[in-house]
């Protein structure tokens, strides 16, 4: 019987996790190439001329972003032989918009693609708790273990965090320059989300399922 490409629930045994080390980084990877590509996208046009026939800088970074999710996404099936659900959903979201920045050569598509990914993350994850899945589960299983409770509140407030970081990418981009939409991007999102991780802990170490165990 074939295995399915999905990864498997966080409650089967037969699930095969990742590292948090290495998820971590095949997660984060393909914004890093994103941001600095970008900012060597002049660079690397007058080095490879090839590369300078997809636009400018912004778009060259959009090409090599999507072809660092191919390969991140690529790894995470050799180690584990599935697809982890949201990094796909992230991935056929970046496909589809970059594809369309660069054939069109619109910018646009590359500033919105974080409001679209992040709406979409939240619609899911909300959407999924009316329906009795709490699918956050299925990013942080290898980090932390929580009971259906703790599941399902984290589940929510992340939901909700999602949709806050799809505001803040549309305020930013159409009122700031593109310089100060890509450092945001990059150095401020990931303070901001940090931020709201560990003011989760809390909530995490009330429904921890090994902290209960152990009283």
């Amino acid at each position: 019987m074939n295995e399915p490409i999905l990864e498997k629930d966080p409650s089967d045994p037969r699930k095969k996790a990742l590292n948090p080390g290495l998820k971590f980084l095949l997660e984060l990877g393909p914004g890093l190439v994103f941001f600095f590509v970008t900012l060597r996208g002049e660079w690397l046009a007058q080095k490879f001329p090839v590369l300078a026939e997809l636009g400018e800088p912004i778009l060259i970074a959009t090409a090599f972003f999507m072809a660092a999710t191919a390969i991140s996404l690529s790894v995470s099936w050799l180690l584990t032989r599935s697809l982890p659900i949201m990094p796909l959903v992230s991935a056929v979201v970046v496909f589809v918009f970059g594809a369309l920045a660069i054939w069109l050569q619109d910018k646009t598509f590359a500033f919105m693609k974080p409001t679209i990914i992040n709406s979409l993350f939240g619609a899911v994850l909300l959407g999924g708790l009316l329906f009795g899945k709490s699918l956050l589960a299925y990013v942080f299983d290898t980090a932390f273990k929580l009971d259906a409770e703790g599941w399902r509140k984290l589940t929510f407030r992340w939901g909700l965090f999602f949709f806050f970081l799809a505001v803040v990418n549309e305020v930013v981009w159409r009122n700031f320059s593109e310089n100060t939409w890509l450092y945001f991007k990059v150095w401020g999102i990931m303070p901001i989300t940090l931020v709201f991780t560990f003011s989760q802990m809390p909530l995490i170490m009330r429904h921890s399922v090994e902290e209960k165990a152990e009283k």
